[in-house]
């Protein structure tokens, strides 16, 4: 039940871009409008993460996921018969502020309902896996109904899930909030939203444009938010984000690792996916089916290394995954310009297979050091860094691509500035340039941008082995007195107080599902 939520989120974002063509012939959106109506829906995600994990302490995380599916329903609506572009813009991004209340909600709520760390890493784990397959089957069901339906039909994919969720979930689910939650700070929420939002979307101009006075100045913006928004954290009486929490050693490593992983994951898939497409010459939809076994992999990987934590220290665990992907990575980098597809898919298979081991565990490590009342507010640290890891992979690795495909491509002195312009600018600039020019030059100038995108996909290959090396130590190091999930230890003071506190009635869930780790 929990699971369903995550499914439906990943499968919104995936299917929009197959929707994408024909909402733009029905609507004819403006180049801006179609970059609002792709990116407000995870610009709301990022920006509103944390404070509806602080909203589901204090008011209940089953009653937050139930009104957050009852508006994600409604906005789904919205979006599908939406008469214009701003109309599907404000949509989406309703869309985005609901969907917000959904995944630190569940998170916090698989926290409350599973007290064992065996049983609470192999929910995060189906709660993973779920998300992943939402990836997978998106662009199949939307392939189907873009063929039969109007493209309205895609977004009214979440309105059975969640009208299922409102029926079974007071069933089902306890409902589990902070006793002592203090009030909201309004002030709070704002900052919060002015440090992710401008921050993330400074990231996605880096990406698209490059270094600029925009991307720079929301860049900086955010920082300063987020300086406001510490600041008066430590000033409240009751915080929205509890920053004692950053002193768990579990708590901020994990962080680190969760940003550090999706940093090096989603640079590196960006660059695959123009590989593949642009290098190789597939279809999209070639391109998407030589994605699906990675990402079944992953899947399985997320399911296996619960029972793994169970046998061997979770240190080694997450150590040896991400060793795993490093060395996925670093196959990556030897991928060659022709014919390098398989070259590439195993690498990444690699890679995604290690990174699912660490991303597991470290999901469950950040909600276990933050104590039951706090535990949307981990959730909604833990989903924001990587968001965050995100945005930054796809800014700072796609840039250090850019910028070595600029170094080694060589262009003609024949061709025009014009057209030496836009193939010097990127991979797909130069597939445009070369349509204009004669055969033999074309070829000329075609091998020479592929080698040189190849070089920048190797780069990025060979640095992000080593941050995931580097990660592997920092996990082996940092996690290293943490016993397997089948073994007990002797309880810290904090988990003890933890222990104590989570049989007090006003903590533990109540109702139904309350025996769910029992």
């Amino acid at each position: 039940m929990l699971a369903l939520p995550t499914l439906l989120l990943s499968l919104d974002l995936s299917v929009l871009y197959l929707a994408l063509p024909h909402l733009s012939a029905d609507l004819a959106p403006s180049a801006t409008q179609t970059l609002w109506i792709t990116d407000i829906y995870g610009f709301m995600i990022a920006g509103f993460l944390i404070t509806m994990g602080t909203l589901g302490d204090r008011i209940g995380r089953r009653r937050l996921l139930l009104v957050g599916a009852t508006a994600f329903a409604a906005a789904s609506v919205l979006a599908a018969y939406a008469p214009s572009s701003e109309a599907l813009i404000a949509a989406r991004a309703l869309l985005g502020i609901a969907g917000a209340t959904q995944m630190p909600s569940t998170l916090a709520l698989i926290r409350t309902m599973f007290r064992d760390p065996h049983r609470r890493a192999v929910a995060i784990s189906v709660w993973m896996s779920c998300f992943m397959g939402g990836t997978i089957i998106g662009p199949l069901v939307g392939g189907v109904l873009l063929e039969r339906f109007w493209w309205g039909s895609v977004f009214l994919l979440g309105v059975p899930v969640m009208v299922l969720l409102l029926v079974a979930a007071p069933a089902v689910l306890p409902e589990s909030r902070d006793p002592h939650p203090g009030r909201l700070d309004l002030t709070s929420v704002l900052l919060a939203l002015a440090t992710v939002v401008p921050i993330v979307y400074g990231l996605k101009e880096l990406a698209a444009d490059g270094w600029g006075t925009t991307s720079v100045a929301a860049v900086l913006l955010g920082v300063a938010m987020g300086v406001l928004f510490v600041r008066r954290q430590n000033r409240l009486d009751d915080p929205m984000l509890d920053l004692t929490l950053f002193r768990e050693r579990a708590f901020s490593v994990g962080l680190s690792v969760n940003l550090g992983g999706a940093v090096v994951m989603s640079g590196t898939f960006l660059l695959l996916a123009q590989y593949l497409q642009l290098v190789q010459g597939l279809s999209p939809l070639r391109a998407g089916l030589w994605t699906i076994p990675m990402q079944v992999a992953m899947a399985i990987s997320s399911i296996l290394t619960p029972h793994l934590a169970r046998r061997w220290r979770p240190a080694w665990v997450m150590s040896g995954g991400l060793a795993l992907a490093a060395l996925g990575l670093a196959i990556v980098s030897q991928t060659p310009s022709s014919d390098g597809a398989v070259t590439l898919v195993i690498g990444f298979s690699f890679a995604t297979v290690g990174i699912a081991a660490p991303t597991a565990l470290v999901v469950g490590l950040i909600l276990g050091a933050a104590p039951p009342e706090k535990a949307g507010a981990a959730s909604g640290m833990s989903e924001t860094s990587g968001e965050l890891g995100v945005a930054l992979g796809v800014a700072l690795l796609g840039s250090v691509a850019t910028a070595a495909y600029r170094g080694q491509v060589a262009i003609p002195d024949t061709l025009p500035d014009q057209v030496s312009a836009a193939a010097r600018d990127g991979l797909s600039g130069a597939l445009a340039a070369a349509r204009t020019l004669p055969d033999a030059l074309a070829a000329e100038l075609l091998e020479s941008a592929r080698t040189a995108f190849t070089s920048g996909l190797s780069t990025v290959g060979t640095i992000g082995a080593v941050l995931l090396a580097t990660l592997a130590v920092v996990t082996g190091v940092a996690f290293r007195h943490l016993p397997p999930h089948g073994e007990e230890s002797a309880p810290t003071t904090d988990e003890a107080v933890e222990g104590a506190t989570e049989t007090r009635p006003d903590v533990v869930p109540t109702g139904a599902g309350a025996e769910t780790d029992q």
